[in-house]
């Protein structure tokens, strides 16, 4: 059996603590794992630094250096036949991968993987550096929005390889279809920064709606407190379901009659496969990854606002049959292009050549 070494410098598939970082971690080892290899996780060293902390950075080196060493001597005698590094970005770069890869003469591959290269000065220069360097040393790094590819385009090395890799749900068919009659819908992290930012324009949204309306958030976070007080002067049509396990999440997508999330720098955001995946029609801005996922439509940039929004919602809370139409669009889109099977065969299909080609 194939051997695949994978690594997540952003955040451990491991981890505690739920994000759709750690989620799409987990549904990628899954996903290669489905093509016949054995995934290990070969490290859970994070080097991801949110504030442009000079003493963090330095001591995350520290710990790469060792940890290379520890993986190349571990895995010296029996090496994998892979290593796929995903999310290696200027705040989170792979800075173990790239380096055991030549020690022991593996094929290195990238999953979700940007360039920046206006972060190579100022608080994260030297972890940039690191990044762009870590992406030069790829043979394939496969992008999941046209957003990403736009940079990796621009400073592809000679000879590297950049696949389109559809961000996917780990499943091989679709749940239950919603009938698109119940509350509304919202899920995201409860946490400072661009969610709390979604949350905002959520309350505004709210505050523009006319007639009877209901809407459940599907989340936790230390931002909670902060996002009740939001939704106070709404009361009893706003409820709070905290957060939900995989099987209780799906089963509110069934119960509802849309999904609202604006979708503030969002990568691209698996909510909304999953509210797709249901048939349900999906309200949100058109930002940068999520247009990548969601059924194509007409989508209120940004600078619209609230209203638009709103203005989106209510023609949507007023004719129930365009719902369950574009839900069943959606839902079919999933099914054609947002599934495991198709992430499987499009991951191996790009590197098996590697791997006939390696010594």
């Amino acid at each position: 059996m194939i051997r695949v070494a994978f690594h997540a410098p952003m955040k451990s598939p491991c981890s505690p603590v739920p994000s759709g970082d750690r989620e799409m971690a987990r549904n990628l080892m899954a996903a290669i794992a489905a093509g016949g290899a054995r995934v290990d996780l070969v490290s859970e060293l994070k080097t991801h630094d949110k504030a442009g902390d000079a003493d963090a950075q330095a001591r995350a080196r520290d710990l790469a250096t060792a940890e290379i060493a520890r993986l190349t001597h571990a895995l010296g005698s029996d090496p994998p036949a892979l290593w796929v590094t995903y999310h290696n970005y200027y705040k989170a770069p792979d800075l173990i991968g790239p380096a055991v890869s030549r020690a022991l003469g593996l094929p290195y591959v990238q999953i979700e993987s940007t360039r920046a290269r206006k972060r190579l000065s100022g608080a994260w220069a030297d972890f940039a550096v690191a990044a762009e360097a870590a992406c030069d040393a790829a043979a394939v790094i496969f992008h999941l929005t046209a957003n990403d590819l736009i940079t990796l385009k621009r400073h592809r090395p000679p000879g590297q390889s950049l696949i389109r890799l559809r961000p996917f749900l780990p499943v091989a068919q679709l749940p239950n279809a919603s009938d698109c009659a119940g509350a509304m819908l919202a899920a995201g992290m409860m946490r400072t920064g661009d969610k709390l930012d979604s949350y905002r324009i959520v309350a505004d949204t709210l505050g523009r709606l006319r007639g009877p309306w209901h809407l459940n958030i599907a989340g936790d976070g230390p931002a909670r407190g902060t996002i009740e007080a939001m939704m106070a002067p709404f009361g009893a049509r706003v409820r709070f379901l905290g957060q939900l396990d995989r099987d209780a999440l799906a089963s509110a997508y069934g119960r509802a009659s849309l999904f609202f999330w604006p979708g503030v720098n969002e990568a691209f955001g698996m909510v909304y496969l999953e509210a797709q995946a249901a048939g349900l029609p999906v309200v949100a801005q058109n930002r940068p990854g999520v247009r990548d996922i969601l059924l194509p439509g007409d989508y209120p940039r940004p600078g619209q606002g609230a209203g638009a929004l709103a203005s989106r919602i209510q023609t949507l809370l007023d004719n129930p049959a365009l719902r369950r139409d574009l839900g069943a669009k959606a839902r079919a889109m999933i099914a054609r292009r947002h599934l495991m099977a198709g992430a499987t065969e499009t991951f191996w299909s790009a590197v098996t050549p590697l791997l006939d080609a390696a010594p």
